[in-house]
């Protein structure tokens, strides 16, 4: 069974780091150990995001939806994972969804002033966090132009990517099907021949209004697929 030290050199954004150093973060540093029950709310949305928080133990279901409820998206995160980092700092500083344990989940969270200290204390630890926000910023751009530009395999997919973290699991896409290819701009028969398309690939499933993704590592490759095609013809 891994120590409480070895789970915290896993930690995505601690990774990389010598134990010495890890050890002394250990020691200067406050850390602070939660424990949620199944079905306990670990966040809300709207919560202001004061700390930064690690799932060291257990799973959690994420959910994040718009303001009228008629669309949203779910996923699990497991440890080790970190809830919703990009909104720690900047102008929105509250969490866009609701986290809740699927079991007993232990959770770390260190205060923004205190993880400031860690980042400015070692050059490993600044460069994990703007690797993971320089990521985040990214797919957003890419996203913006798939919905303009790609097809509607990838702007399925684009969507998937940009409203669930790297390690998600169990991603369900929940909204009226009408809602969704008016949001595309396409006719129904269209958006039904490409969910059929992405089902028979073995992508996704759906039924009524939930689209069930299998795996988000296969949407990410898709569209490393048409990027790489689109690169052969313009070659």
């Amino acid at each position: 069974m891994k120590s409480m030290f070895d789970i915290l050199m896993g930690l995505p954004l601690f990774r990389g780091v010598t134990r010495e150093r890890m050890a002394e973060t250990v020691g200067t540093a406050k850390f602070h150990f939660l424990k949620y029950l199944s079905g306990e709310t670990v966040i809300s949305a709207g919560d202001p995001c004061t700390h930064i928080k690690f799932i060291i133990s257990g799973k959690v279901r994420m959910t994040i939806e718009n303001s009228d409820r008629r669309f949203k998206v779910v996923s699990t995160l497991v440890s080790p994972d970190v809830l919703a980092p990009s909104f720690l700092f900047g102008r929105a500083t509250d969490y866009p969804c609701t986290v809740e344990a699927v079991e007993a989940t232990g959770i770390l969270q260190i205060t923004k002033q205190d993880y400031l200290k860690i980042l400015n204390s070692d050059a490993v630890f600044m460069l994990n966090f703007l690797n993971m926000l320089s990521v985040n910023a990214q797919k957003s751009v890419d996203g913006i132009l798939a919905l303009t530009t790609g097809s509607m395999e990838e702007r399925i997919a684009f969507w998937i990517l940009a409203l669930t973290q790297p390690m998600a699991t169990d991603i369900v896409l929940s909204c009226r099907q009408r809602d969704l290819y008016s949001f595309f701009g396409v006719q129904r028969s269209s958006f039904i021949a490409t969910l059929e398309k992405m089902k028979s690939d073995g992508l996704i499933d759906y039924h009524g209004n939930e689209i069930k993704v299998f795996s988000r590592k296969a949407m990410y490759d898709l569209l490393s697929r048409h990027e790489l095609a689109d690169e052969q013809l313009d070659d």
